[in-house]
């Protein structure tokens, strides 16, 4: 409750809770936002997304398109405890801000509609919390809406997302008779007044006592199932106490084995003060995770460079910290650090460690959304915005330069979709290229090239909207007339078919040391993408000697689906011309033979080859390597590959045969369609290709009733647009 605001707030990191809000779009995170930072005192009036007076959906875009765009952070304190909460994107599009946000908190909050349940993006963003082994709990929103099911919500978190929900809730009412909950480990009942901000506390309800009792013991066994102590006070006294049930719940949070699930109504004000409880209970303090790791950048107490070293959130360790957020406002540009250990005062000197580089801290700011209040120093766990840092970019570590470390950064999500973009008037076209530049600083999931044969300017994102809204905001932030191509997806070339023994002899002689490298390549496909029409196979070239044929090793595929090996014997070629070779095999790769795309998915082993006493060298095996692979390609059966995506499509059921027919005609593959209360949800595997403009079909063909989200699947064939290959000169 707001007089919880009013405690002693600790300054150790066992008192501070970093998390996040995850959910599928409009599955009410920013809603939850608002209502926490009334509850805790930290605003003195609701925003609501719908008026646009939200504190973290600041930007005018985000309260034009009522969608959350920016990751938002934004800080509070409830019982004792300061809580930095960062409100992160719901839309596929911005993934990548999702991604380097739980890269650095402790634990998260996972929102789910309480009729739809888990939707895609749900599934998507959980994920991403799996892959950084972040802890959660549920909750269950919009209880008060026509259909709303609890039970269904939960089962279809523990079908779609393969956990063990701990219920620790029953709601007390439906849909619109929603007014509060009975809380399981204490069973009591929470009760929201209509017009009130707080909840009044009282037995259960007789009519929901029975029940109760039956979802508490069902509880006590699905925890004492997973908790050794849990489970001996269960099997001596057939029940476990709250303090037990608590400990417990705490632990399985905090390792994954379990999910606490509360629920509530966030529009109504209602579950908000046990949501928060259930924070400070369960989700993890700095402490409680395990030390951040990172590598020594130089030499430090004798070790080498490169020695992985570990950093306890310990205000008086030796600093370090991690930037996952740069952007720039009308006072200066702000760098969002999460601090890991030491401590940091305004005016310290930090290194930059990766670009090996001094940055001085000019002011440290708490951070509420677009409004901030200047603090003298940050420590060990917190989350903070500070202003000063000239070049330190996403991703970049900051520590004491005595002790240098380097942070793993957050990872970047190739972008599959661009667009040609230039300035209206010749004029502007500097001031677009410094405006597309700081955009990439902004957000590290756009690129930005120029196309060596048209010479146009090409902004890559992660869909149509991302680069709509980053295109928006060129226009809105520096006032600029950009015009804007059509978008291209990001196609790929791979192998079907290879060729073995392909030989390449590279000789130059121009006066002086000379150039001469001989290599055998084969080239084989790491998997095939789809079912190609048999043809005859390309001739196959003479190799060299060879004293048999070697398995090359196994060795795992890198970002790019590429693996290169070597199976040369006897020393024929060197280790270090083996290098060449691959380095030249990669640049290859930039290009294939259907269309300029880059490749994948392909292995390369070098089998043989020769060298010149004098005039072999690693430029030539490089050359070599190149042309070799590129002519490999060319005989290769290659097909080329194109970006798709997993469509859901929520329509009304009258509508869903032309939804049907509309998704057939862009070479979408039904998996699947399910009838939900008066709707239809199809789900359906479309190129991305097919994509554009697909919103503005969809509303003309449902009357502005259909809705859909997407989510990257991969990448697969494109019919009819195979090469069977030639053979080798």
């Amino acid at each position: 409750m707001r007089t919880d605001t009013h405690r002693h707030i600790t300054d150790s990191p066992t008192g501070v809770r970093n998390l996040g809000i995850l959910a599928h779009v409009d599955a009410g995170k920013t809603t939850i936002t608002e209502r926490i930072l009334y509850v805790t005192g930290a605003t003195y009036k609701r925003g609501e997304v719908h008026d646009g007076t939200t504190v973290t959906d600041f930007d005018s875009q985000e309260r034009d398109r009522g969608i959350t765009i920016f990751a938002a952070a934004v800080s509070c304190s409830w019982d004792g405890h300061r809580v930095h909460l960062i409100d992160t994107p719901g839309h596929v599009d911005f993934s990548d801000e999702v991604e380097r946000s739980l890269r650095v908190l402790d634990g998260a909050i996972a929102v789910f509609d309480a009729v739809a349940g888990v939707e895609p993006q749900s599934e998507s963003v959980w994920r991403q919390a799996d892959r950084h082994g972040v802890p959660r709990i549920a909750f269950v929103n919009k209880l008060d809406r026509a259909g709303a099911d609890l039970d269904a919500a939960v089962a279809s978190i523990r079908e779609r997302l393969r956990v063990v929900p701990l219920v620790v809730q029953l709601p007390i009412g439906r849909e619109d008779g929603f007014t509060g909950v009975v809380d399981l480990l204490r069973m009591r009942s929470l009760v929201w007044a209509a017009g009130r901000d707080t909840y009044e506390e009282g037995p259960v309800p007789d009519a929901l006592l029975e029940e109760a009792r039956r979802r508490r013991r069902l509880l006590e066994e699905a925890v004492a199932e997973l908790h050794p102590i849990a489970l001996e006070e269960f099997c001596a006294g057939s029940a476990i106490s709250a303090t037990t049930l608590a400990a417990a719940l705490r632990d399985l949070t905090r390792t994954g084995e379990g999910v606490v699930v509360l629920c509530g109504s966030a529009y109504r004000d209602r579950g908000i003060e046990p949501l928060l409880d259930a924070v400070v209970a369960y989700l993890p303090s700095p402490l409680d995770v395990p030390p951040v790791r990172g590598t020594e950048d130089g030499f430090q107490d004798g070790a080498q460079a490169g020695a992985v070293r570990e950093r306890a959130a310990d205000p008086a360790a030796p600093f370090a910290a991690l930037v996952f957020k740069v952007s720039s406002t009308a006072t200066g540009r702000l760098s969002y650090l999460r601090v890991y250990s030491g401590t940091i005062r305004k005016g310290d000197t930090v290194l930059d460690a990766g670009a090996r580089r001094t940055e001085r801290i000019g002011r440290i700011l708490h951070v509420q959304a677009d409004r901030n209040t200047e603090v003298d120093l940050a420590v060990a766990g917190d989350i903070v915005a500070v202003v000063g840092l000239k070049a330190a970019r996403t991703g970049a570590t900051l520590c004491d330069p005595s002790a240098p470390l380097v942070l793993e950064p957050p990872a970047v999500a190739d972008p599959v979709v661009s667009v040609a973009v230039e300035a209206g008037r010749s004029a502007g076209t500097g001031r677009l290229a410094s405006a597309l530049a700081r955009l990439v600083e902004e957000d590290p999931s756009l690129v930005v090239r120029t196309d060596p044969e048209s010479g146009q300017t090409v902004l890559s994102g992660m869909g149509e909207l991302h680069l709509e809204v980053a295109v928006e905001k060129i226009r809105r932030t520096h006032g600029l007339d950009v015009g804007v191509g059509r978008p291209q997806v990001a196609y790929r070339e791979t192998v079907v078919r290879g060729v073995s023994g392909l030989l390449y002899r590279h000789v130059k002689q121009d006066g002086g040391a000379g150039q001469f490298a001989h290599v055998v390549l084969d080239v084989e496909p790491l998997e095939s993408p789809g079912p190609l029409e048999p043809t005859e196979p390309p001739e196959p070239t003479e190799p060299l000697e060879s004293p048999g044929p070697l398995e090359p090793p196994d060795v795992a595929p890198d970002a790019a689906g590429f693996v290169f090996g070597s199976a040369v014997v006897g020393g024929r070629v060197p280790k270090e011309y083996v290098r060449a070779v691959e380095a030249g095999c990669r640049d290859a790769l930039a290009e294939g033979p259907l269309g300029g795309h880059p490749v994948t998915g392909l292995r390369v082993t070098l089998t043989d080859g020769a060298t010149h006493p004098k005039d072999s060298s690693e430029m030539a095996f490089r050359t070599a390597g190149r042309f070799a692979l590129r002519e490999a390609l060319r005989a290769s059966a290659m097909v080329l590959l194109e970006p798709v995506v997993e469509v859901t499509v929520t329509v009304p059921a009258d509508t869903a045969g032309g939804v049907l027919g509309d998704l057939a005609a862009r070479r979408g593959r039904v998996s699947g369609s399910a009838a939900r209360a008066g709707t239809v949800v199809i789900t359906a595997t479309v190129p991305l290709a097919e994509l554009f403009g697909y919103a503005t079909r969809l509303r003309s063909r449902t009357q502005g009733r259909g809705t859909f989200t997407t989510r990257a699947t991969g990448y697969a064939p494109v019919p009819g647009a195979v090469s069977h290959g030639t053979p080798p000169r």
